[in-house]
């Protein structure tokens, strides 16, 4: 079934889907930079792509399948930013000197897996603001 027109909620999929890519860059960048030092750093790097894809596909595309699959990234995009923060908060304890300001300064940046975390949150808002 086609999208009738572009309403707030199909347009709020799509930029949700855009930023996944922006977002998802930016955390290989990071990532990669840290060599990749943890199995689950690879997690959002896959993951970040794949909401991209399937978001801009439910974007353009309004089939229930591709509905609840996007609801279920949306769910595991939730579940990996909590993740990442616990990882990046304590990734800043353990660096030498602990929580002093220079760490939060050069060690992982703690508002990335918030970001990857409140888009996943906005891309739910979406999907359920257009089942009313």
């Amino acid at each position: 079934m086609y999208w009738g027109v572009w309403s707030i909620e199909r347009i709020l999929i799509l930029f949700t889907s855009v930023a996944f890519l922006a977002i998802g860059l930016q955390v290989t960048l990071f990532h990669y930079r840290q060599n990749f030092h943890q199995k689950v750093m690879w997690v959002p790097v896959i993951l970040a792509p794949i909401i991209f894809i399937e978001g801009i596909a439910f974007s353009f595309y309004n089939a229930a399948w591709l509905r609840s699959l996007f609801v279920l990234l949306m769910c595991l995009g939730i579940l990996s930013g909590l993740i990442g923060s616990y990882f990046h908060i304590r990734g800043v304890g353990i660096r030498v000197g602990g929580w002093a300001l220079r760490n939060f300064l050069i060690g992982p940046p703690l508002t990335l897996p918030f970001m990857f975390t409140a888009m996943s949150v906005l891309g739910l808002i979406a999907v359920f603001w257009s089942a009313r």
